[in-house]
């Protein structure tokens, strides 16, 4: 007998539940942990022997081992899983046709693809201490300290469950190579040697603006008048626009539209921006960034990240669910739908122990698919919520990911930092920004004397992903053995403070982008996002929860009314 065969799968205990969730993504533990508040009986099940799915944080040899997982894993059925006989587990017979429901078998797919894994000099050295890594599967990513989830964990008691440390600061990549500093604050402003005396009073004008216009919409809803707002046409306008109206110079705009806004696409070139930013969506990213700076007392700019990496936030709300009664179960695929013989409503799902657990709701991790059903002999054809789900999602385009293990920091200095690269910074046919995120062994992400850079960048096709994704790591690291060393000497020694870090180990790859999706009870949880903090995702995980249930999202209670923000971040 194999091993897959010998599998031992426990009991489920009840077999009826309000609510089954697949996947333990950051979306789906939201949901399950809302559901949970609400009262519902919350069954939550993973394939995987990890919490996260795609949002977890893996040991290197793990995090290795899932990318070479997935450049062999066609889409498969899952009912090919071993099952044993459902009689042993509930005492029901396997015969379909005395139940008023069939098998419809799921699928499972791979959301990532064109996968490298270097082979490096120093490989093994960083491999020796593999379990002193937490590496993130959808890096970079960080939490504004005033964000709409940071105000959820408070809310939801999450943050019993996870801890957080500041991101020392931020920087935007110039056409000459430097990093700028990116100004956090007034008096950051006036310390920064990069800017000139008029480029500061431009931009103390600026946010002056912004902050006069936010104050203003806070008095105007409480009945004041409009004086201090700025105009609706300008609002509705692009926000490349409304800078240019206040004359600031290439860097400012550079600085407020890629590394505050945090835009994606060139907006200096409307006819070739594939989103263009309105002032409203921009000025809404300058409150949020403005409000999120001294929040905490510990954190030193707007931003804050995770301890031991981001898989600790679906697992704060996976604990807060349980807290409330849900049923954990890992290493538990779900095989098969079971659906109405009279309509093609859901009725529950099949688990890989071939036990059978009925459900009014299903929520899914994007990596299960549902095939098109077959016709029913006599019988109506199933709903077109129920068919294909490759049919129903919205395949947005790509982000292309990198992960690099260095020696070293890219500023000396700072150990956590985020590095913006606009649009055509790098090269003329850049098209979006890449963002990189360096994470130092004081999260608890990397062995001392290490750190671990996370890059991202959207894109229209792999070649141009993961072209942008090598040209930023040729700008911010050397390889351990340099082709040139002559260069790298000269390089290095021109600024021995900022020297060039060494690379490691590093892997690249392409994950899809797929938007939420629900037909009747079954719901479909989206991927990872392109963005850079979890607002987006958050905002859809509530959506998803509205339309399974008509209730509050997480009520306050007697207990959260009075939360106040905590000076540990």
């Amino acid at each position: 007998m194999s091993e897959e065969e010998s599998v031992i799968y426990p009991s489920i205990d009840p077999s009826v539940f309000d609510l089954i969730v697949v996947g333990t993504g950051l979306p789906e533990s939201i949901i399950a942990a809302a559901a949970s508040v609400a009262g519902k009986t919350v069954l939550h099940v993973d394939s995987n022997s990890f919490y996260g799915s795609g949002f977890s944080s893996l040991s290197l040899d793990e995090f290795t081992s899932f990318l070479h997982a997935q450049k062999t894993v066609p889409e498969s059925t899952l009912s090919d899983s071993p099952v044993v006989n459902v009689s042993s587990i509930n005492g029901s017979s396997n015969v379909d046709g005395e139940k008023d429901y069939v098998i419809f078998d799921l699928k499972t797919k791979s959301i990532y693809s064109d996968i490298e894994i270097s082979s490096l000099p120093e490989e093994g050295s960083v491999k020796a201490c593999s379990r002193k890594f937490n590496l993130d599967l959808s890096g970079p990513r960080v939490m504004f300290c005033a964000d709409s989830v940071v105000n959820l964990l408070l809310k939801s008691g999450g943050k019993h469950h996870v801890e957080f440390k500041s991101i020392d600061g931020s920087f935007i990549y110039g056409a000459n190579g430097e990093l700028s500093a990116v100004p956090d604050s007034r008096s950051a402003i006036f310390k920064d040697r990069s800017l000139g005396l008029t480029e500061k009073n431009q931009l103390m004008r600026f946010f002056k603006l912004v902050q006069a216009h936010i104050e203003g919409s806070t008095e105007h809803a409480e009945g004041s008048d409009e004086t201090r707002r700025i105009k609706d046409e300008d609002l509705e306008s692009p926000f490349i626009e409304f800078l240019n109206k206040q004359r600031l110079p290439t860097k400012i705009k550079s600085m407020i539209l890629y590394a505050i806004a945090m835009a994606d696409y060139d907006q200096e070139k409307p006819e070739l921006c594939k989103n263009l930013l309105k002032t409203k969506d921009g000025i809404e990213s300058l409150a949020l960034f403005h409000s999120s700076i001294g929040r905490f007392t510990n954190a030193l700019g707007a931003m804050i990240y995770p301890i031991y990496g981001q898989g600790e936030l679906p697992q704060a709300f996976c604990r807060c669910a349980a807290v409330k009664g849900a049923l954990y179960v890992l290493r538990m695929p779900v095989t098969a739908l079971l659906l109405s013989k009279e309509n093609g409503d859901y009725k529950g799902v099949r688990l890989a122990s071939g036990q059978e657990i009925l459900s009014h709701h299903l929520v899914i991790n994007p990596s299960v698919t549902c095939p098109s059903p077959p016709l029913l002999p006599r019988a109506p054809n199933l709903p077109e919520e129920s068919s294909e789900r490759d049919d129903k999602v919205e395949v947005i385009e790509m982000i292309a990911r990198g992960i690099c293990i260095i020696r070293g920091s890219i500023k000396s200095d700072l150990p956590n930092l985020l590095v913006i690269f606009p649009p055509r910074s790098l090269y003329s046919e850049q098209v979006s920004s890449i963002r990189v995120l360096q994470l130092g062994s004081g999260l608890s992400v990397c062995p001392s004397g290490m750190s671990v850079l996370y890059l991202s960048t959207l894109c229209g096709d792999v070649i141009q992903g993961k072209k942008s994704l090598n040209a930023a790591m040729n700008a911010l690291v050397v390889p351990p053995l340099s082709e040139n060393p002559e260069d790298t000497s000269s390089m290095q020694t021109e600024n021995a403070v900022d020297a060039k870090p060494t690379l490691l180990w590093n892997a690249t790859f392409i994950q899809e982008l797929e938007k939420a999706s629900s037909g009747g009870a079954i719901t479909f949880c989206p991927t990872p996002d392109a963005n850079l903090d979890y607002r987006n995702i958050l905002q859809s995980s509530e959506q998803l929860f509205h339309q399974i249930y008509q209730e509050d999202f997480f009520p306050k209670t007697s207990a959260s009314e009075n939360i106040e923000d905590e000076d540990e971040t």
